[in-house]
């Protein structure tokens, strides 16, 4: 499927433009699934300063969805209507160590880059974001945790811009984090966010992200073309024990698949469209729902239409 061009003439509108914006675009390749169709536009800024003159000037009927390292990501076979954003590392990746124990990072930066960064510096308290298969900016959208941490326990601000293209900060409050979820407004699109940390040995901190390492790789399908966990835990439950006893590990749709390993990874064995995976997480939702009494809530992204 392909849309109209609607690249052209938002490029001829904004002369001052220094991102990426190219039309029908694919974006499987972004996705840890590997799995899905097309964006109308794609546009990847140089900066904040680019990604706000950007904003500013879109039409504001067009759409604008965010993408960031795909890996909580389902991208349906329609593809993607409207404008994509995806937030490069030249322009959104830096990380930058400040005083009084402070870690700034772009949001294009990987948790596990971050945390490795923080230990490195002695920086204690960032490393449950090893065990986060993502980026800065999705983790400040969701809350977003790992081995007894969350992203609520270390934020001091996080910085964005507006869907006017207006930049914003927010301070650790306004940011309204619970469990797997924040409320900051929708349209705004995180650029950086500032961490506060406590002293620490690097030696010890390492060690600690290596045991969070050898933890997901013994326990989780990372191998596999996965997007991570599927569901949120519905506390005080695990979202695995009861898709465990609903008997759907290793359930198949197509060719998608429930991780034999964690049956709260949903895996491609190599030939599964966008749409099996939504359906075999959806039926997983109905057995469990119907076997256990327990609605689960989806933690992956669904974007786009259907093919």
């Amino acid at each position: 499927m392909s849309f109209p061009d609607i690249a052209a003439a938002l490029g001829a509108d904004m002369p001052e433009l220094r991102g990426r914006l190219a039309s029908n675009q694919p974006l499987a390749s972004y996705t840890w699934f590997r799995v899905g169709g097309p964006a109308q536009a794609l546009f990847s800024p140089a900066d904040e300063a680019d990604l706000a003159y950007f904003l500013n000037r879109l039409p504001r009927e067009t759409p604008v969805t965010v993408i960031g390292l795909g890996s909580n990501l389902i991208v349906r076979d329609g593809g993607v209507p409207g404008v994509v954003i995806r937030l490069g590392g030249k322009g959104f990746g830096e990380i930058e160590l400040l005083p009084g124990h402070r870690l700034r990072a772009g949001t294009a930066v990987p948790d596990m880059k971050a945390a490795r960064a923080a230990a490195e510096a002695g920086l204690d308290g960032l490393a449950f974001l090893r065990g986060i298969p993502g980026s800065i900016g999705g983790a400040l959208r969701m809350n977003a945790g790992a081995h007894g941490g969350e992203t609520t326990d270390v934020l001091i601000e996080a910085r964005g811009v507006d869907r006017a293209g207006t930049i914003r900060s927010f301070s650790h409050a306004q940011m309204g984090f619970s469990y797997r979820h924040s409320e900051a407004p929708d349209d705004v699109i995180f650029t950086s966010a500032l961490f506060q940390g406590r002293p620490g040995e690097p030696a010890a901190i390492l060690a600690e992200m290596d045991r969070i390492t050898a933890a997901r790789e013994a326990s989780q399908p990372i191998r596999e073309k996965t997007g991570g966990s599927t569901f949120a835990n519905p506390k005080p439950q695990s979202a695995w024990k009861v898709i465990d006893a609903a008997g759907c590990r290793g359930l198949v749709l197509g060719d998608a698949q429930v991780s034999e390993m964690h049956c709260n990874f949903l895996i491609n064995r190599g030939q599964a469209t966008a749409a099996d995976i939504e359906g075999l997480g959806e039926e997983v939702r109905r057995r469990v729902l119907e076997q256990c009494g327990v609605e689960l809530r989806w933690e992956i992204r669904r974007i786009g239409v259907a093919g």
